[in-house]
């Protein structure tokens, strides 16, 4: 039984999971590269950060970044890098700038085409004519709401 056991936890797939060791000279440097690879996209996941990331393109990315703290550049250094790079895409909040603008007034514009339709619509429903009832109608309309 246990030999049994044994082969089928052997025939399942698993992946080892990867520990990156980094070693900084500085605690400042570390929290620099942690708030770095937080705020910074994978550009291979879907709405991953390099640091929640595992595609190999993060790896690279990682050790870029990596060698960019050690080298003694700043944040804004590292960051103009990949940009330049990669393009605004690796930012999860990306500058306000024309190409961008879109990103940035979407959401606007659709809160606003979805006001217009809603009162555009309210008001073809408020200009609905109801038809005109002749005198005896509204007796008969009237006799009928008293008896429900």
């Amino acid at each position: 039984m246990k030999a049994l056991l044994l082969a089928l936890l052997l025939a399942l797939p698993f992946e080892a999971g990867t520990v990156e060791i980094r070693q900084f000279s500085d605690p400042v440097q570390e929290q620099r590269y942690e708030r770095l690879i937080d705020d910074l996209r994978c550009l291979v996941c879907q709405n991953q950060s390099l640091a929640d990331s595992d595609a190999d393109l993060a790896r690279d990315l990682r050790d870029e970044v990596y060698q960019i703290i050690q080298s003694g550049q700043n944040e804004e250094e590292a960051i103009r890098f990949l940009t330049d790079r990669y393009g605004d895409f690796v930012l999860y909040r990306p500058p306000f700038k024309p190409v961008t603008l879109l990103l940035w007034g979407g959401p606007f514009l659709l809160l606003a085409a979805a006001l217009f339709f809603l009162i555009s619509h309210a008001r073809r429903r408020s200009n609905i004519v109801s038809p005109q009832l002749s005198e005896s109608e509204k007796k008969r309309l009237d006799n009928l709401q008293r008896e429900t």
